[in-house]
């Protein structure tokens, strides 16, 4: 990292984190006595408090979104392409707020946090979560921080499920939801992909049926195939092409069955980093998530009625090169808004990254993204 933060960047940011005493009563029926969010804050709330914007992280990221943590930290935030002075996310207008998904693994209460009544960590025994209970946690968070209505509540992939859900469930808390890279629900073959890193993880004699924290071990070969195979879902063949081809390690092929070629190194280090740094019980609960969100079961599978009592503007914006969740699933989430005459706002942007393009600087995406804030910090600077 240079000597010298870059201007349009957040800076040095500090992690916080609140505990809610109150119970939390959970969609699955279960309750949480209490529980701890971890997160990140950026920028400066107004006197009106009305420039907040929440961000929702995708399945594997956490509430660490800008800036770094220390001037040693060589690892800037997930979306810091976007978060930032003069970024889409401009910090100079808005107060941004980034929390851990409740079950997560980075300091927000989940799967390895202490169970009260055992005394060990819950492991597969902490509750089901779905996107419901995350959106009622962040409510509770935001009551907390004194902020009555989001002016925007923004994400990417499950992170715009989230946005959606924000939408449905506290229909006056929120003025916009930025939608990007997502779908009202998963297809077969998503829930498929899912099915088989949960088998990887499951499988791995170290897992001890999720109790692996007493062991003193971690399933770590079955979360580097579950990374392994998300990462390859995650990106496009062009980009796979254009990033590595068919460039072989040595140079020319070997015998047997040992690492040949440039993306099966990338692959394994993809998966080894994982390893180190996520929760098996982590992962196994947030896919779980992502497959069962479908805010339309709970309107006969009607998804437009689903949205008839939503309020806010829509931005949604999917890239053609995303095949897990491919524009047509952004341009169902569309129609439905305008079948019940909502404002919003479709882009759909030509990029070869594929499904992790929503985290990258693409200028088209970026340009797009921050012309609908620039509105949305007008309104909130109106007098």
């Amino acid at each position: 990292m240079p000597d010298a933060l870059p201007a349009d960047n957040v800076g040095l940011v500090t992690p916080r984190s609140m505990t809610f005493r109150e119970p939390l009563a959970l969609a699955s029926g279960a309750v949480l006595s209490d529980y701890t969010l971890a997160y990140e804050t950026y920028g400066e709330l107004n006197a009106a408090r009305s420039n907040a914007i929440l961000l929702c992280h995708a399945l594997s990221s956490n509430h660490h979104a800008a800036g770094f943590h220390s001037m040693e930290d060589r690892k800037p935030g997930w979306w810091d392409s976007c978060v930032g002075p003069g970024k889409p996310i401009d910090t100079r207008h808005f107060f941004v707020v980034c929390s851990n998904n409740l079950g997560g693994c980075h300091g927000s209460t989940g799967p390895a946090s202490i169970n009260p009544a055992t005394g060990k960590p819950y492991g597969r025994d902490f509750p089901d979560i779905v996107v419901k209970d995350w959106v009622r946690s962040q409510a509770r968070l935001a009551d907390a921080l004194g902020i009555e209505r989001w002016a925007a509540v923004v994400g990417g992939s499950l992170g715009g499920m989230q946005a959606l859900q924000w939408s449905i469930d506290f229909p006056e808390r929120l003025a916009h939801a930025v939608v990007i890279a997502a779908a009202p629900r998963l297809s077969a073959q998503n829930i498929a992909f899912n099915e088989v890193a949960r088998t990887a993880i499951k499988s791995d004699p170290d897992f001890h049926d999720g109790n692996f924290y007493e062991h003193n071990v971690i399933p770590e070969r079955g979360l580097r195939l579950a990374r392994m195979l998300g990462h390859i879902t995650y990106l496009s063949d062009d980009l796979m092409h254009a990033k590595f081809g068919r460039e072989l390690q040595a140079g020319s092929p070997t015998t047997g069955y040992e690492m040949e070629f440039q993306v099966e190194s990338y692959l394994r280090y993809q998966g080894s980093k994982f390893a180190r740094e996520f929760d098996a019980n982590t992962y196994l609960l947030m896919t779980k998530t992502l497959d069962h969100f479908d805010p339309a079961r709970d309107f006969n599978n009607d998804f437009t009625q689903a949205l008839k009592h939503v309020r806010a503007k829509f931005l949604v914006i999917s890239f053609a090169s995303d095949w897990r969740f491919s524009p047509a699933r952004s341009r169902e989430i569309v129609r439905s808004l305008l079948d019940n005459n909502l404002d919003v706002v479709y882009a759909a942007i030509e990029a070869n990254e594929g499904h992790d393009a929503f985290l990258m600087p693409i200028p088209q995406y970026t340009k797009v993204f921050s012309a609908y804030l620039q509105q949305v910090a007008r309104q909130v600077s109106a007098p």
